[in-house]
């Protein structure tokens, strides 16, 4: 069986301090630090159990991103992965979820379609949930989100088990398919020693134009160190459809909402003061 794990390198906005943004509202990611997308983990993790499952297995993981992406890449593979392919271009700066969907799966017709596609729920700096069904429809694949529990794959269908908000749901649905994975599902094992030391000088192509000789004759030698680039050119993308040409999302404001710990108010307890107060909190977007 193969699988492609798609994974994103995100500001780790859990961490998000007094410089987290900028003066226009947008995020400053020089001042948060990258890490590998939790959900993502989560999909990761699904497609291990599989691996251990089911002899043969192959699990490629896939990001699109500049190169500091290749950092998730060779986590991914002191985890268990098996291949990494970096999607990096210029041409695919700016690009929303429609743009990113449309470039991801031009990326796995370039790789080779597999036979399940995990990817994790949504991504914590947009939290859009999009990119997972959107890759699908572009594919023509069936997609199940919020999966929890991938039970079992067999005789070309997949048995998931899906976290709802009022509670869970079995479901079957046939191979190829692609399967969104929440964070309330199993957590990603650790690092394998063993791997890490397998792994350690994976590089992208141009991550080995940048180093020392000896790294270089090692990547070279060793196949398994080589770490897939992949351009616009090379999975044949229409440039319209990527980056911020291939973006319909646009921003109408942006608004910083700041909190002081000496700042309060003493609201009078009745029900119209109370209910005053919530039409104003609700008014300057702090709630609701």
């Amino acid at each position: 069986m193969k699988i492609i794990v798609l994974a994103k390198q995100v500001p780790d906005t859990r961490h998000v301090g007094k410089d987290a943004m900028k003066e226009d509202g947008t995020i400053n990611r020089g001042a948060l630090p990258a890490i590998f997308n939790p959900d993502d983990l989560h999909a990761l993790e699904q497609a291990l159990r599989i691996k251990d499952a089911l002899s043969g297995t192959e699990i490629t993981i896939l990001t699109m991103g500049p190169d500091r992406a290749a950092d998730i890449l060779r986590e991914a593979l002191y985890r268990g992965a098996d291949k990494g392919y970096l999607l990096t271009d210029r041409a695919f700066a700016g690009a929303d979820t429609l743009a990113t969907s449309y470039a991801l799966a031009a990326a796995i017709r370039h790789i080779g379609t597999p036979d399940l596609i995990l990817s994790g729920r949504q991504a914590i700096d947009g939290d859009t949930a999009q990119v997972g069904p959107q890759v699908a429809h572009k594919l023509g694949w069936n997609a199940v989100t919020y999966a929890e529990e991938i039970l079992s794959v067999e005789n070309g269908e997949a048995t998931i088990l899906r976290r709802l908000e009022h509670g869970t749901e079995l479901v079957k649905a046939p191979l190829p398919l692609l399967v969104t994975v929440t964070g309330s599902s199993a957590p990603c094992r650790s690092r394998h020693a063993i791997r890490v030391q397998r792994f350690k000088y994976a590089r992208t192509e141009s991550e080995v134009k940048r180093e020392e000789e000896m790294v270089q004759t090692l990547v070279a030698e060793r196949p398994y160190l080589q770490i897939v680039e992949l351009s616009a050119a090379d999975v044949k993308a229409n440039l319209e459809e990527c980056g911020l040409s291939g973006s319909p999302t646009k921003v109408k404001g942006i608004q910083n909402v700041s909190f002081k710990a000496k700042e309060s108010r003493r609201i009078p307890a009745t029900e119209k003061d109370l209910e005053a107060f919530v039409k104003e909190l609700v008014a300057n977007h702090t709630i609701g």
